[in-house]
């Protein structure tokens, strides 16, 4: 008897439920379609002054970026942080295509190895050999990311052979253990700057540039930092960690030969090198590192990305990625170092296409930062979502950074640098070649004239190679610019 029971009780709830959302339905489409029809009336009416249209039209002129950020600067008084870069639209790699073999020259058989390693400093007493033209870049723990998030990354870059960077934070002893191979950064903050830290380097570059922060004085604020970065960095209670705007003890060129020496006897010989950003004065600025005995040199160009700086330095400073290294290439040729000084690139590549273009153009290898991030922390990021950002869950000062799981983000970041160096290595065959170093300027192709003017590539409609349009820093007459010989024909024909 209790059976049939429950069943009267579960067909009248039921009804009642079902009753009750057809009203609920009802009503709700009475009402939105009330709501509505009174609120396109408005729309459709009101003068424009009193319009809520105008609102939008208002932020039309602007961009949703803008907008937004011209509101964040109304409410901090002061200068915002923008984290991961500038989100402007630069001259990038877009436009080159690769010229696939096919007859002339042959792709390379599937059962041919293709050699993806890159020796960095080879003329150091200690070069760094990595089974990878891809590293992973600067991000600094503690000023940025939290050490699980640190820690993971470095795991990931030695399960497939490369290197991980330190950054600007103090070297996490757990990550030169999960490291296969470290670049420390010798940076303008007082700390990492003793023997014994400088001894577990495989590399040391030193920070004078970056592309998302030019050269400006970087400050994290004492609030923001965890306790184990402050005892690593060795800060006062309350003491803010404050990278100043110039190297200490560096005044004149003189000064950056002997603190190159010094990290060179200081680490018996591993490469030592120099961050830059790309400026107008870059040729200048690259005989200053070459003249100091660099074993190699890192340009971080204006798309790279950074923990938070100001808008205006990622915006409107420094060179595109692509112009850095096409003038910076140019430039060790004639200066006769191509292939001793190692050049490395960095700042908004990332796909693995771009990548080996860099490469081709002549990067010796590539530096990836914020992708590599957004694998270490790829579905983990639903953990944050809808409510909050993702850099909750990877920065040190982040509400969430305690979910984040290390061993997840290091197998995702090995699968995704593999990811990357299986589609280079296809690329690779697909132009016929064997190994990364024989892939070059001969391989590319340049689909429009503006592209084709700044890498010097030829064009893909089969006319003579553009001219470079920068200036030669010797002196050398430059030849007139493509574009300027086409308006110049086409005015002659039409007035004629």
């Amino acid at each position: 008897m209790r059976e049939p029971g429950w069943m009267v009780l579960w067909l009248i709830g039921t009804a009642g439920s079902l009753t009750a959302a057809l009203l609920l339905v009802l009503v709700s489409r009475w009402w939105s379609r009330r709501f509505l029809r009174r609120a396109f009336t408005r729309l459709l009416r009101d003068p424009y002054m009193e319009n809520i249209w105008e609102l939008a039209s208002g932020i039309m002129r602007h961009t949703p970026q803008v907008a937004v950020e011209n509101s964040l600067r109304a409410e901090a008084g002061g200068i915002i942080k923008r984290p991961f870069g500038s989100p402007r639209r630069f001259l990038h790699f877009d436009h080159l295509v690769f010229s696939p073999a096919q007859l002339v020259r042959r792709p390379t058989p599937e059962d041919e190895r293709v050699d993806l390693a890159v020796t960095i400093g080879p003329c150091a007493r200690r070069p760094l050999r990595v089974d990878i033209p891809i590293l992973v870049s600067a991000l600094g723990y503690g000023v940025g990311l939290s050490a699980p998030v640190k820690i993971a990354i470095a795991r990931g870059a030695a399960a497939v052979g490369t290197a991980t960077n330190s950054g600007e934070g103090p070297l996490l002893p757990e990550e030169r253990q999960a490291a296969r191979h470290l670049i420390l950064q010798f940076h303008r903050g007082k700390w990492d700057k003793d023997p014994d830290t400088l001894r577990q380097a495989d590399a040391i570059e030193i920070w004078v540039g970056q592309g998302a922060s030019a050269g400006v004085e970087s400050r994290t604020e004492a609030a923001l930092l965890p306790e184990r970065a402050k005892a690593l960095m060795g800060l006062r209670p309350g003491e803010d960690a404050v990278l100043p705007a110039r190297m200490p003890g560096i005044r004149t060129k003189g000064d950056w030969r002997r603190l190159v020496d010094d990290l060179k006897a200081a680490t018996g010989g591993v490469p030592i090198g120099m961050k830059l950003v790309p400026s107008g004065m870059l040729e200048a600025d690259l005989d200053i590192a070459l003249e100091a005995g660099v074993d190699f040199i890192t340009l971080d160009g204006a798309q790279a990305g950074t923990k938070g700086s100001a808008p205006i330095l990622q915006d409107d400073f420094g060179l595109p990625t692509l112009f850095g290294l096409c003038r910076a290439v140019r430039h060790l040729e004639r200066r006769g170092v191509s292939g001793t000084v190692s050049l490395l690139i960095a700042g908004g590549l990332k796909t693995p296409g771009e990548c080996l273009k860099a490469i081709a153009l002549g990067a010796d290898a590539v530096y990836l930062g914020s992708t590599v991030l957004f694998a270490a922390a790829h579905n983990q990021i639903a953990k944050t979502l809808p409510w909050e950002p993702p850099t909750e869950l990877v920065f040190a000062w982040g509400k969430l950074a305690h979910r984040f799981d290390p061993e997840q983000g290091a197998r995702h970041v090995a699968q995704f640098l593999r990811a990357y160096a299986a589609e280079i290595e296809v690329g690779i065959r697909a132009l016929g070649k064997r190994a990364i170093g024989e892939v070059g300027r001969e391989d590319l192709v340049a689909l429009e004239p503006w592209t084709a003017q700044v890498t010097g590539i030829p064009l893909a409609d089969g006319s003579p190679t553009a001219s470079p349009w920068l200036p030669d820093p010797d002196g050398n007459p430059k030849p007139p610019s493509r574009l300027k010989s086409l308006v110049r024909d086409g005015l002659k024909r039409w007035l004629s």
